[in-house]
């Protein structure tokens, strides 16, 4: 499993169908929440933030079209691409779900190899890194699929985790990361790390950043966190 693989929810009651959507995520390279019902789901979606959904339509308690519109109808989770499974093929269903919020929807039985192909299509809009696209962020350049990075031109040696903490800025300029939530991204959510740790290793990423000269793109943003630009 990569550590900062993209980490997907999988809500599903079938027990047997659960393990074999997780088992194939983890074989490529996702990090996999499992959720069996609609109010676990809700729960894990508001603790772990998951970069991508992948929801049944038919649940116990609360619905899956419950859950999309809930999900899509606030400002912080509305973003969360959300792909629904359902045993409903009419184009009414189809409809109903889309219009609900679902960003594809995927009427059972269906390939697992699509399902995947599905993903990573939701993925390169809130990803990009982790389907291996180049990110550019003013004079700076990330290629994840060779692990390189440069600075107006100049190669820069960044360690592992530098490394992942920049493809998770660079991914999403501007945004405000806690500690927390850079742990859970970066280390991963089953690793304990002191909070202090980030700020080691984004000491590490300014000083890589900056070997050739340029202002330091990190911000600090007190008792917030931190942000690219």
């Amino acid at each position: 499993m990569s550590v900062n693989g993209p980490h997907i929810l999988v809500v599903e009651d079938e027990p047997s169908q659960r393990e074999v959507l997780s088992y194939n995520f983890e074989s490529e390279g996702f990090n996999v929440t499992q959720a069996e019902n609609g109010d676990d789901a809700l729960m894990f979606v508001r603790e772990t933030a998951p970069d991508i959904i992948v929801l049944d339509w038919m649940l116990p308690g609360v619905s899956g079209i419950e859950i999309c519109r809930r999900l899509k109808s606030r400002p912080e989770t509305r973003d969360i691409p959300v792909i629904m499974l359902s045993a409903r093929s009419e184009e009414v269903d189809r409809v109903r779900g889309l219009e609900t919020g679902a960003d594809d929807y995927v009427v059972k039985p269906y390939s697992i190899g699509e399902l995947i192909a599905r993903v990573r299509t939701q993925l390169r809009r809130v990803r990009p890194a982790s389907v291996g696209q180049v990110l550019s962020y003013d004079d700076i350049k990330l290629d994840a699929e060779t692990h390189k990075v440069s600075r107006a031109e100049n190669p820069l040696k960044l360690g592992p985790t530098e490394f992942r903490l920049l493809s998770t800025f660079m991914e999403k300029p501007g945004r405000v990361w806690s500690r927390e939530q850079l742990l859970d991204r970066v280390w991963g959510r089953d690793i304990y790390v002191d909070t202090r740790t980030v700020d080691v290793h984004i000491g590490r990423l300014r000083k890589a950043l900056c070997t050739h000269g340029g202002e330091d793109p990190v911000r600090t943003i007190r008792g917030a966190g931190y942000a690219l630009g």
